[in-house]
This record gives structure tokens, sequence and C-alpha cells, in this order.
């Protein structure tokens, strides 16, 4: 196994080694402003390779330096990743780029820090097995490489950690850093913040962690201004320094009891006293608020929609000239949408939507301190991800997450709604297939459960399509995004679980059939996580509206994943996490009622949902006498970032030859 220690080293040949198989050979020259990808076969004649589906992100991470002279991207040279990032001079894109990497860990992002200088994060495995919950195999590390003497220099030791805490943008020597020491045994101990130069290496602190604080939050100049006291353990006490100032002041208090969200959004320009904060204030969906810092009080609703939470504010586009100001707030329904506040930088967006193909979330990623080269990214159900280069009144493709995958392959997603049995309004994102339905259906119930799925382009879906099937992800109560009462609907009476929450899903299958859009005679679940859990309710409900269900990383016992958190939480979160598990129907309780074809996939070091799940699962089956199909992923964590080339070629095509051959009587 890799031990975890690494080696960086400069590429400097053209890849032409033999890693470059398959996928890249069906690549011009993936990264470079004007090159374009090979075709790739139309719909009408097939699907796409299920290799494709499987491809890493050839290009992630598209960052311009701070003076506007170089672009780097994080670029995959091979199907199974092998990630390097590749550096291009803004004014010659056609000349040979400087691309560096590293030797047994994973290259996972970069940051510029300086205008020649940019922080590396790395990842690698370290066991085969997980230490247990949320505990496991791999770590990470983090260099500082320059691109003008090629050298990398490790930032982290074995008695510390240290992850990058802000850019100073009035400081392009400088970064703020943060350092956490510990010793092997011990508990993390409170960070320390220190401005650190990027020339001379050398550092000088800027404030001496409390253990009572969390959540610091620094202004443009590096000086904190705002903390989070967590000595109280039942409440949390939100602080904030004045600028020039030396001491913490409360501003808000928040019991942990409490549901209800109050998040930091941003400075409201020209006024030192004022910030933004999304939260809710009592009522059922979250706002943005303008709120007095010494006054301590809610000052203005700003805005709030009308059906569904706000999500986060958006930022100028240019760091440097406008740092930390609020241009206008976002909420998702069918796609991201802003509220805008900054007419110029809407304007600005609204001009690239227009010449992108394909445009669906349009946004400006990054920006050179002079404004004037951009990094523009478009994302959506016929685009996974396209990065553009505006430089200088120049305007380029650069090149896209998986380029493999052509517009006139994927399918256009339909955002909907229904009503479910109790009445309540239910939403979903409708993936549809090419051709003339009513279609085979999957299901795809969302992980969490509690979270805000946010659907622009998702792979799982969209290969499901391709093939044929129309996808339902439906947002379920329980689902964060559609306010509070919405929200604990899912498990403040008792856990819903395998009841209500399932009855959700099921009748948002019924819509669908009414609709003349689905053959109710070919429906299956699938679904990862808590879907994986909803997946495995289905197989065993009894009733006859699936043909089969796909189970990944399921949680297959509810008191195992709940005893998880039982020591681990408390207050809001205990009612949440600890009420809904011990509530809900358990899929274990109900293995010798399966009565469909029924598919396991599980990771062997899943840490958020362990293999012992899948495990203890198998072998209730086994002793009910149900037969089953069972696909191990060796190596596999339970998040989809973990998954990686292999896991994919392993399960795409396992799932889809068990939909097509084992999904009730011939096939879905």
């Amino acid at each position: 196994m890799p031990t975890g220690f690494f080696l960086f080293y400069r590429v400097t040949n053209t890849l032409e080694d033999n890693v470059r198989k398959f996928l890249l050979s069906c690549v011009a020259a993936i990264g470079v402003v004007g090159t374009s990808l090979m075709a790739t076969p139309s719909l009408a004649a097939k699907p796409y390779p299920l290799e494709y589906w499987a491809a890493p992100s050839f290009m992630s991470n598209l960052e311009v330096s701070p003076d506007g002279k170089y672009v780097a991207f994080r670029k995959a040279t091979s199907q199974k990743g092998d990630f390097i990032i590749e550096i291009f001079e803004t004014s010659n894109m056609d000349k040979k780029p400087v691309r560096v990497g590293a030797e047994s860990m994973d290259l996972r992002n970069f940051s510029w820090v300086g205008d020649a200088e940019m922080v590396v994060s790395f990842r690698g495995q370290v066991s085969d097995k997980i230490k247990g919950f949320n505990q496991g195999a791999f770590k990470s590390k983090l260099a500082l490489y320059s691109v003008e003497s090629g050298d990398f220099k490790e930032l982290n030791a074995d008695d510390f950690s240290l992850s990058l805490a802000n850019p100073l943008v009035n400081e392009p020597d400088h970064v703020l850093v943060q350092y956490v020491s510990f010793s092997e045994g011990q508990a993390f101990r409170a960070p320390a913040y220190y401005r650190y130069n990027l020339k001379r290496g050398t550092r000088n602190l800027v404030l001496k962690g409390n253990s009572d604080l969390r959540g610091y939050r620094f202004d443009v100049d590096g000086n904190p201004r705002f903390a989070v006291d967590v000595s109280d353990p039942m409440k949390a006490t939100f602080l904030y320094r004045p600028v020039g100032g030396s001491g913490w002041t409360p501003y808000y208090e928040q019991s942990i009891d409490s549901p209800e969200a109050f998040d930091y959004a941003g400075l409201v320009q020209g006024d030192d006293n004022l910030i933004y904060v999304i939260a809710h204030n009592g009522e059922d969906r979250t706002s943005l608020w303008k709120y007095n810092l010494s006054e301590k009080k809610f000052e203005e609703k700003v805005y709030q929609h009308p059906n569904v939470d706000l999500r986060f504010t958006a930022r100028h586009s240019n760091p440097y000239t406008n740092p930390g100001e609020v241009t206008g707030v976002r909420y998702f329904t069918d796609n991201f949408h802003t509220e805008w506040f900054n007419a110029e930088e809407a304007a600005i967006i609204r001009q690239f939507e227009e010449v992108i193909p394909n445009a669906h979330f349009v946004r400006i990623t990054s920006r050179s301190r002079d404004g004037n080269v951009l990094v523009i990214q478009n994302i959506g159900p016929k685009d996974p991800g396209t990065f553009y280069l505006f430089n200088r009144g120049q305007f380029s493709k650069v090149g896209s997450s998986n380029g493999l995958l052509k517009p006139e392959g994927l399918s256009d997603v339909e955002y909907v709604k229904w009503t479910a049995r109790d009445g309540k309004t239910i939403t979903g994102h409708v993936t549809k297939p090419e051709g003339a339905g009513p279609f085979p259906l999957i299901v795809m119930p969302h992980g969490g459960p509690f979270i805000s799925e946010t659907i622009l382009f998702d792979p799982w879906a969209q290969m499901f399509a391709n093939n044929g099937y129309m996808v339902l992800q439906p947002q379920y109560r329980g689902s964060t995004n559609y306010g509070l009462e919405f929200y604990k609907a899912g498990f403040i009476e008792e856990g819903e679980g395998g009841k209500a929450m399932q009855d959700d899903k099921d009748d948002g299958v019924k819509y669908l059939i009414e609709k003349g859009w689905v053959d109710p005679d070919r429906v299956a679940m699938f679904g990862w996580s808590y879907g994986g859990y909803a997946a495995l309710i289905a197989a065993s409900r009894g009733d006859d509206l699936y043909q089969c269900a796909i189970a990944g990383a399921a949680v297959a016992d509810n008191t195992q994943q709940v005893n998880y958190y039982r020591d681990r939480i408390r207050g809001w979160q205990e009612v949440e996490q600890i009420g809904f598990w011990d509530g809900s129907v358990n899929p274990i309780d109900l293995a010798d009622q399966v009565d469909m074809p029924l598919m396991i996939l599980h990771g062997t070091i899943d840490q958020r949902v362990p293999l012992r799940h899948a495990e203890k699962y198998i072998n209730a089956l086994e002793s009910a006498g149900k037969e089953f199909t069972y696909v191990e992923l060796e190596d596999a964590d339970h998040f989809l970032d973990t998954l990686n080339y292999d896991h994919m070629t392993k399960a795409y095509p396992a799932m889809i030859n068990f939909l097509k051959k084992d999904c009730g009587p011939g096939g879905l």
C-alpha cells in the first residue's frame, strides 16, 4: 500500500507514454485554447461507452494568476486520473506549458497565492482499512510551488497541519496560513494564524488560537474580524472585532437546540457596523438580512424568495479591486438564480450567457488584478463543465471537464412538482432520454438525507438517460432548501425514513405515470448512502411499484449507524440524526421481505457507512434464502469524489447489465 510519502516532479515529456490509452486517444489535446475533441457517437447511433462516464474530470480548478500572466488548471493525463497542473502564459497560449505533478499521491487542487506562486494540495491512501467511523485510510499534504524557480516546498510536517486561510490581495508576497500543531495520540490543538512570506519562507504571528473559539474570519488585510465562542456547550456566541480593535465583542447568540440558520454572508459596503447574514429570524424560509453588530439586531430584510431558502451571496468577480463585495444573493430551483445588487456584474454574466453554447449556470471563477483576464465556467445538463478565457478582449474556449460527452448525447432536465398523498408539495428533477415515451424510470433519491440537492450536471442521471432511462431525483420531505417545516417533516415527530419520505418518492413515480412519461411496468430505484437505504426499503416494502432496486453504500442497519453518532453530537443535530434513525424503518429487519431483484454495491474503505452494513445485510438475505447481486468496490470510500475510474468501470457495467437483464420480467 502507499505510505503517504510523496515526491514532487516537473513533467517535461509530452505525455506520449503508455498510460494515454483509450480515453485520451479520443482527445486531440485537452486543455489548449482552440483545440477540439475527436467526434464521438451521437445518441441516435448508440449510447456512449460506459468508460466515458467513468472518466475523471480532464480539466478542473482553472485559475488565472493575480497579475494575469499565467492561467493554470488541474488536468488528467490518463483515464485513471494521474493528475498534473498545466501552466500557460496567457500572452502565448500556443507555447508549451509548464507541467507539474506528484508521485505516489493524488494531486487534488491548487490556488494561486502570488503572481508566480501557488499552494498545491495532495492526498494519498496510506492504509487499506479504516480506523473507525469517518476515520480512515488517507493522508493529505500541502506544498508551495514557484513557477519562476520550478521548486516545491513542503508546508506540512509530522507535528503540524497547515492550510491556506486567506490570500492577502494587498500584499502579493504574503498569504495568511493556519497552523494546527498536534502530537501522536493527542487531540488537535487550537490553530494559530501567521502572515507567511512567499519569497522568504518566514512567518509572523497574527493570531494565537483559543480552544474556545471557532470559525475565524479575516478581512482583506488579514485582520481577524469574526469568530464563534463555543465555550458554553449549550450555545454558540458570535463575536466581532472592530477594525483596528483588539478585543472580541458578542453580537448574536444561538442555542444549540435551534434548527434556525444564522450564517455570515459578507460585509455591507460603506458601514463597518453592518454585515449581511442569511438567517431564518423566526421565519420558515431564510432571508438575506442586514444585521447591526453594535446594536445586536436585524435591521433590514434585503431579499426572501417565496418558495425556497437562500443559499449564499455572490461576491464581486474582482477580489483585488472589490474584495468581498456582495453583488447578489443566490437560490436554487431548476438552476442557480441570482437576485443581483450590482448591475455591472449582472450585465457581464448576461453577455457571456449570450455567447456560450448551452449556457446554464455561468459564472466568473477567476479574474486578474487589473480585471482584464477572466476565467468563465459554464455547467448544466448539456455541458458537464466548460472553461473559457476572456483575455484582454479576446474570448476563447480553453477546454472541458469531459469533452467526450457531447451535448447531442446529453439530456434535458425538467423541474417538476407533484402533490404527495398527505397534500404536501414535493419537487423533483426529471432527466429525459431521447425519443418518445413512455420510458423505463429510475428513481434516484439523494443521500443525506438532510441536504439540499443541487442538480446542474449529474453524471449518474445523464449516464442512465443516455442508456434510455428516464431519471427522477425527488426532493422529498426532510430535504433542506424548502423551509424549516418541510425539513423537519422528515423526523420531527418520528423518523419518516421508510414511511412518508418513501411515500414522496412513490407519489412522484405515480405522477410521472399519470403524465404518460413512464411505463408503469418498468420502474427501478437506485440510490447511494441514504439513497441506498431508500432502495433497500423499496425492495422490501411489499408493493408492486418497482421491478428492482440497486442500493449503493446503503445504511442497512439503522441501529449501527445511529450508534456512530450518539456520543458525538448534541442539541438540534442530535434531535435530527438520533430522532431520524431511531424512528425510521430499519432495512435489516425487513431483509426476509425482499420481493424483487436486488443489487448491492459497497466500498471496502467506506468511512461514512462502513462495509459492515453490507456484510450484515447480506448475511440476513442469505439466512432468508433471498437471491441478490453483490458488487464490492475495492479501496472505494463513500463520497463521489473518492470513486475512481476503476470503481466506475466496475460499477457502471454491472448496474446497466443488472437493469437490462435481471430487473423484473424481461429487464427494465
